[in-house]
């Protein structure tokens, strides 16, 4: 996520309360190498399953007989 800072132009009123613009956009100076990878199998460590807990929910990512991943809720 990147911070933005816009200046008014000159006379303009300012705004009742500041604020910021946020992008989800990865900063160019971060390429899609320097992302971090973990290989499934290190995951799952022989395991079919795997219980992701995020935000007080639980997720389960499980290996299928054709050797697809699957996401739930």
């Amino acid at each position: 996520m990147t911070t933005s800072v816009l200046s008014l132009p000159q006379g303009a009123e300012l705004p009742a309360r500041s604020f910021r613009l946020l992008s989800l956009k990865t900063p160019a100076h971060l390429d899609a190498s320097e992302t971090r990878r973990v290989s499934s199998q290190s995951l799952l460590m022989g395991e079919r399953e795997l219980v992701i807990q995020h935000q007080g929910n639980e997720y389960h990512l499980r290996l299928t007989r054709n050797d697809k991943l699957i996401l739930t809720k």
